[in-house]
């Protein structure tokens, strides 16, 4: 949920360093953000959220803007930090490919529920993988995020123009995985 006119004041909270102001920020974003770095493959989707948190803190003092500017500055920073991640993983010739752990299906998760969800971040990725790396990093931050066109354009540094067709041929070539049946009239 945006936080519409209360944003300016939990900014100016954050900035100076109210801890419900971070928390009220994490609440509303850590999902979303989680959510995009693991269907774009991250192997610790939890642990980039926070490093995103971190620089976000860091740098929060000499930010300013409006809640979409707040937000894609939040995923600019995701996405920066996944590619790190990609980075350090080719160096250390990791396999490219996340695997789940089942040691990590644990506690109060039941079991068939975390393979469910399982399979499908797998199935995403699969998708996601189909596409060109602009395509996917456009359909995940305008879908899987819910950036607008004008947040995902300053996410990625690039036009709102150049999204609009990244995100128009992704979505076409999804299709057509989809249902490889052509269509006759």
């Amino acid at each position: 949920m945006p936080f519409g006119e209360s944003f300016e004041g939990v900014l100016t909270a954050a900035q100076e360093g109210a801890e419900w102001a971070w928390s009220t920020i994490y609440v509303e974003f850590g999902g979303p953000l989680t959510g995009y770095l693991t269907v774009r493959g991250a192997r610790e989707p939890e642990d980039l959220v926070g490093d995103v948190f971190l620089q976000i803190a860091r740098n929060i003092g000499s930010f300013t803007g409006n809640e979409a500017n707040f937000r894609s500055w939040l995923f600019m920073v995701a996405h920066h930090r996944l590619i790190d991640e990609r980075r350090k993983r080719a160096r250390q010739k990791e396999d490219l490919v996340a695997q789940d752990d089942l040691s990590s299906i644990a506690g109060d998760h039941d079991a068939e529920q975390a393979a469910l969800a399982s399979l499908a971040d797998d199935s995403l990725r699969y998708l996601l993988e189909q596409l060109t790396p602009d395509q996917r990093d456009v359909v995940a931050l305008r879908i899987i995020a819910g950036l607008s066109l004008e947040e995902t354009a300053a996410a990625t540094g690039k036009k709102v123009g150049a999204v609009t067709q990244l995100q128009r041929r992704g979505l076409a070539s999804l299709r057509r995985i989809l249902d490889p049946q052509p269509i006759t009239p």
